[in-house]
């Protein structure tokens, strides 16, 4: 069985410690986690059915397969940036951030074309990444934010994702309901409650279903369906109607006449990850995801509270988490009884 062609990250990841011989310079140079590097070079030599390098505790040394492999690995690089520069600048990498208001996506946005200010990275709104990824695969989006586990098995087997980070959730209040004066909300408090969820939104069904899952057997329900409501304006009009906490994350926006409290005993925990087609090379979606590492090392967005709530499902699917929760550091061992 002829071996793959090799991911075009794969070989600059090989060629970065070639010419280095140092995994922490190669990895610095390229503005990624030692980690990662090392996993893509293992990954590389797995794919190939080749050792690349003695790896000892004093120095790194290519192997006989590793000298062969430089010089294609140049020549296939060299030929990939001649096509890239044949069409002339990169087009935009159209990037959805779910919501103005939203804070996750649009700080690893802005930390992305501060990084490369020559590239054009272009906000979207498609409010769910449900409702996003389906734009992704039919190509009229390049990348999202959003509970990746949460999507249909025939949408995440078109997509590529990286985790960000575990977003600690939060709930949206009246300034008269009576747990507003809390600093924070326990969950318990919210037995005997209806909380609005995003129920009928065909956009943010992986949502809806995290939310289903926090609250079982806690006594807290799902508010029922409202009008779908497109833009924050309208949004704001229609929780306005009715008296319902609204759960959130610890960085959703302001309402006028709410308080948000962050949401304790457990903490639970909503994973965002960072979502692509498969397939897409574009140099800003590199820019994206090394700009997603910076910030999630920078703000401790992958540690995890001893007594934190992460979803059985989400938990279930710590292997395909696996590569990102390494690679951009992890947090203390996770309490998912609580």
């Amino acid at each position: 069985m002829p071996a793959p062609h090799p991911d075009p990250r794969l070989l600059r990841a090989f060629l970065a410690v070639a010419e280095d011989l140092h995994f922490t310079r190669a990895a610095a140079r390229l503005h990624v986690a030692q980690q990662a590097l090392s996993r893509d070079v293992r990954r590389l030599e797995r794919e190939l059915r080749a050792e690349l390098f003695v790896r000892t505790t004093r120095q790194v040394t290519l192997t006989a397969d590793g000298e062969r492999l430089v010089p294609h690995a140049r020549r296939v690089l060299g030929a990939l940036d001649d096509l890239v520069s044949a069409f002339g600048p990169a087009r935009p990498l159209l990037v959805d951030l779910n919501s103005p208001g939203l804070a996750t996506g649009r700080r690893v946005l802005h930390r992305a074309r501060e990084r490369a200010p020559e590239l054009e990275l272009m906000a979207r709104y498609e409010s769910g990444l449900a409702g996003a990824a389906v734009e992704i695969v039919a190509g009229r989006l390049d990348a999202s934010f959003g509970r990746y586990a949460g999507l249909a098995p025939a949408l995440r087997g078109q997509l590529d994702h990286q985790l960000v980070r575990w977003e600690p959730m939060a709930v949206l209040l009246r300034e008269s309901h009576p747990l507003a004066a809390l600093e924070r909300v326990p969950l318990a408090a919210l037995a005997g409650e209806r909380v609005y969820a995003g129920a009928g939104n065909p956009r943010t069904p992986e949502w809806t279903d995290l939310a289903r899952q926090l609250f079982e057997g806690r006594g807290i329900e799902i508010a029922p369906p409202v009008p779908l409501a497109v833009g924050e304006e309208e949004f704001q009009r229609l929780m306005a109607k009715d008296p319902w906490p609204i759960l959130a994350v610890v960085g959703f926006p302001a309402m006028p006449g709410t308080v948000l409290r962050p949401l304790v005993d457990p903490v639970p925990l909503s994973p965002v990850s960072l979502v692509w087609r498969k397939g897409l090379v574009h140099p800003a979606l590199d820019v994206l995801r090394q700009a997603a590492v910076e910030l999630g090392f920078a703000e401790s967005w992958l540690d995890r509270p001893v007594k934190g709530w992460i979803s059985a499902i989400d938990m279930g699917m710590t292997s395909v988490y696996k590569y990102d929760i390494t690679h951009m550091g992890g947090g203390p061992a996770l309490d998912s009884s609580a």
